[in-house]
């Protein structure tokens, strides 16, 4: 594959949440992971080029599959801690993002308070990508978006159903993928977790189709069943938590309610037999180590969208 320069206009744009790229872009990000899966050393557009990795938070597959996806387009990566730079302490996170613009050519921030991602963007001169933040995880939905297609094909008029926690940040880009790709979404969780009135405002207004309940009879039929750890890195309330989201675990029985071909995602860590039992991870319905891999293909694309360039 060779590289194709874009037009100055599409160049150093931010991934910072679904709802903020143009719905036809998503969907190109998305067909170029596709494409970069199929070749994954084939295009090194980024040779030259370095990518600073930031984590505030600690990390397993956002960290390897950038590192790695990087390195596979021809670039270099720079690691860093936010102890290690003391993000937003001292110097303030706008004017980091204009010292690692000197040395760096795109940035990636995985962090608790959505506000950091945006300070950084906001002084950065270089494109900024969101590792996720406690609002949203928009990588990791895009590399879900692959598994998904890749199982059931066009995910027009498909219906996925979330269990556990309503204001957790997967679902939530979950929910601003719902109006670009046709999907229904059905959030069951109970009355105290439900997502934030203005998120399902906002993604309403935009055309998703997304509806709350307790019950857990609405995984009846559905296309995709997915969950989350019940328990956060920014929770402090875990015994409280497990006691009322244990009815929304996903076990076999639960998966029956679902369509016959449906799939079961989970973006890992799991905690097994609490939000999920082996016998479904380990399944047959179950993408989850599909989810793991396309991290680094779906984030390669985001790489190459963010810096202008494609096959």
């Amino acid at each position: 594959m060779q590289a194709l320069k874009l037009s100055p206009a599409t160049l150093n744009r931010d991934f910072l949440d679904l709802d903020k790229v143009e719905p036809s872009e998503v969907k190109a990000i998305l067909a170029l992971a596709h494409n970069l899966k199929k070749k994954p050393l084939a295009f090194r557009p980024m040779e030259g080029k370095t990518l600073a990795l930031i984590f505030e938070k600690p990390s397993t597959r956002t960290r390897v599959s950038f590192e790695v996806g990087m390195r596979q387009l021809g670039g270099q990566v720079t690691t860093l801690s936010g102890a290690e730079i003391q993000l937003g302490r001292g110097e303030t996170i706008a004017d980091t993002g204009r010292v690692l613009s000197r040395y760096t050519d795109i940035i990636m921030l995985r962090t608790f308070e959505e506000h950091k991602l945006y300070e950084l963007a906001e002084g950065a001169s270089v494109p900024v990508i969101n590792g996720l933040t406690n609002q949203t995880h928009p990588c990791q939905v895009m590399a879900d978006l692959m598994a998904a297609e890749e199982r059931l094909g066009s995910l027009k008029g498909k219906t996925a159903v979330w269990l556990g926690d309503g204001g957790d940040n997967v679902l939530i880009s979950w929910i601003h993928a719902a109006p670009i790709f046709d999907l229904t979404i059905r959030v069951v969780c109970p009355p105290e977790f439900v997502p934030a009135p203005e998120i399902l405002i906002a993604a309403q207004k935009k055309g998703a189709k997304v509806s709350v309940s307790a019950d857990i009879e609405a995984v009846q039929g559905a296309d995709i069943v997915l969950t989350d750890c019940w328990v956060s890195m920014h929770n402090s309330d875990a015994a409280a938590r497990h006691e009322r989201l244990s009815p929304y675990q996903v076990n076999a029985a639960l998966m029956k309610r679902a369509a016959p071909n449906a799939i079961f995602m989970h973006c890992l860590p799991a905690h097994r037999n609490e939000e999920v039992t082996d016998e479904v991870i380990d399944g047959p319905q179950s993408v989850v180590w599909d989810e793991a891999e396309n991290r680094l293909h779906a984030q390669k694309a985001i790489i190459c969208w963010c810096m202008g360039v494609s096959p």
